[in-house]
């Protein structure tokens, strides 16, 4: 059986700028001259040099008041006290967890920072303690929030909320920490009966609604998803794919957006072409300008 060729013409690989994108922001990189004047403050990705302020890192200025700082292009994440972050559990180690959140250092989830199976609340003992790997094993992934930032840096977790806690079946998606909008909530039921977990630290976790765990509890269902489900879920997938390409931020309405205008492609596998991400990019990111406006 003959196979489907996709033929590109180089025409329609033409690299055009994204509708109400406007002027590309100046780039400074590392060593650059940031301010010869006197009076501003020297913030993240600066540093005083002869009496001038320059780059650290590549980026673009940020400049809040009197004080300028640089933001890299591309960074780990930086955690802030109530960021949703969603991470892969890599070491179970003494009354504590540690968890892959795509920062610079591995974060901790504290046994006294869990939810015990039932919701139950009373002190750890050291049967709870023995048990740690059948609440959390290495691979796991779970949903968290971001409880404190240690001095050297390593962010503290816990899943105390009952929407937090051991994640499922679903799919896991990787972007810049800085292309997820921080926003009131994380956490999105879209119309195509997919859930999604916009995790700050740049994890994205798709999983279909029917099949949401919302009691933070260990126990799933791992009973097979409908064929109809994962169609969706895959169809999302590849729209944040295709909104990460473009740079374009990620939140609840530029998803929904993007598959809105995916569903005129029959396949969802159509949706990884480098042209039609960036016809579905494009469409997406008209409608929010027109929204915005």
């Amino acid at each position: 059986m003959a196979e489907n060729i996709h033929i590109r013409l180089a025409s329609e690989r033409v690299n055009y700028s994204l509708p109400g994108s406007g002027e590309a922001p100046r780039i400074y990189t590392p060593g650059e001259i940031v301010s010869t004047q006197q009076g501003f403050m020297r913030g993240h990705g600066t540093y005083m040099e002869s009496d001038l302020l320059k780059s650290s890192v590549a980026g673009v200025v940020e400049q809040v008041n009197k004080l300028l700082s640089v933001k890299p292009l591309k960074s780990r994440y930086v955690g802030e006290v109530g960021d949703v972050v969603v991470g892969r559990v890599v070491e179970v180690q003494q009354k504590r967890w540690k968890i892959n959140t795509n920062s610079k250092m591995d974060s901790i989830l504290l046994l006294s920072s869990i939810n015990l199976p039932g919701g139950e609340l009373r002190r750890r003992s050291i049967e709870d303690e023995r048990m740690m790997r059948t609440y959390l094993k290495e691979g796991d992934l779970v949903s968290a929030e971001v409880q404190m930032i240690y001095s050297d840096g390593c962010v503290g977790l816990h899943t105390r909320s009952l929407k937090h806690g051991k994640l499922g079946q679903g799919i896991l998606v990787k972007v810049l920490p800085s292309l997820v909008r921080r926003w009131k909530t994380h956490f999105h039921s879209l119309p195509c009966g997919v859930s999604i977990i916009l995790g700050n630290n740049g994890f994205i976790w798709i999983h279909a609604t029917a099949g949401s765990n919302t009691t933070g509890g260990f126990e799933h269902d791992f009973t097979v998803v409908a064929q109809e489900d994962r169609e969706s879920m895959a169809r999302v997938r590849n729209c944040i794919h295709a909104l990460a390409a473009s740079k374009i931020m990620l939140f609840d309405t530029s998803i929904l957006y993007a598959y809105e205008e995916s569903l005129k492609y029959d396949n969802a596998k159509d949706l990884i072409i480098p042209e039609i991400m960036l016809d579905i990019a494009v469409s997406t990111q008209y409608r929010i300008s027109q929204l915005e406006s």
